[in-house]
């Protein structure tokens, strides 16, 4: 891992608001899709990240360079594997659609594993554990006291996410970004032009901190579904997630992965699994 690599002033995007070792691995799996000899001779891992999501994938505001917690980890496996890493900003939806029709190889993207799509991708070893929050005006919550009082508000976020299949299982209006900035979410939910935003709460709690001025807050009282993120793949491309995962296990092992956690996260290390006391709601198909 680069040493010198230091947390600067960001140009911040969406939070909702991802010992050297060159391993060639075992060969190509007899599935037709299985990229990994592809990719092993172009020297290329062809990744997609958002590039809008601090901290996890935003651009450096001294240098515009790419960076973030989910970008440096995958850079950090590049090295290990010997393979350059090229980066892609997207959305979700193209993101999917790119894994899809393999314009990329994987995506920093954690689809879940109990919604619709859960056996159409592989999925690596998660690299971060959180729980879901929520954000709310600041004066009154938003008039949001249980989950139930979401019907009828205005919920902020990007389509087809498990954060606003939650809020619409509620009955909140959803109002759908593209890649909004963070401060963009914010000030709208301060200003009633939505009324919440669920997402994951190291994310927003990093939000808040950076925008300490928003009269936004988390809800002090609701806190569920404890989770994870991975990055995903398409479905067959079992060498390289075996590659990825093997490179993640190294990474936990020698401190790599918390080392970036806590200088991306000012000092939380997001990588290992807590015991979360926190309400578990069923998402429905």
């Amino acid at each position: 891992m680069n040493g010198s690599l230091k947390l600067k002033s960001v140009f911040l995007g969406s939070v909702v608001l991802l010992a050297a070792c060159n391993s060639n691995g075992t060969g190509a799996a007899e599935d037709s899709s299985d990229n990994w000899d592809k990719i092993r001779e172009e020297g290329v891992i062809r990744a997609a990240t958002s590039g809008t999501y601090f901290p996890n994938s935003y651009h450096d505001a001294d240098t515009n360079e790419l960076t973030g917690f989910e970008v440096e980890i995958l850079k950090e496996v590049g090295e290990r594997l010997d393979l350059e890493v090229d980066f892609t900003e997207m959305n979700v939806d193209g993101m999917l659609t790119s894994l899809n029709s393999e314009q990329i190889d994987v995506a920093a993207l954690s689809i879940s594993h109990a919604g619709e799509n859960a056996d159409r991708y592989n999925y690596t070893t998660p690299y971060k554990y959180s729980y879901m929050s929520m954000i709310v005006r600041e004066e009154d919550n938003s008039g949001i006291n249980e989950m139930e009082d979401l019907d009828g508000k205005r919920a902020a976020g990007a389509a087809t996410t498990t954060y606003m299949k939650i809020a619409e299982q509620y009955g909140a209006e959803l109002v759908i970004y593209d890649n909004a900035t963070n401060d963009q979410y914010l000030w709208d939910v301060a200003n009633e032009r939505t009324d919440l935003i669920v997402n994951d709460f190291y994310g927003q709690k990093m939000a808040l901190t950076v925008f300490p001025d928003i009269p936004v807050q988390i809800h002090e009282e609701l806190f569920f579904n404890p989770s994870y993120t991975n990055f995903s793949l398409k479905l067959g491309n079992d060498t390289l997630t075996e590659q990825i995962d093997q490179s993640l296990q190294e990474m936990h092992e020698d401190g790599t992965l918390s080392e970036l956690s806590e200088l991306f996260y000012y000092g939380e290390d997001v990588t290992v699994e807590q015991d979360f006391d926190v309400m578990t709601i069923e998402i429905e198909d």
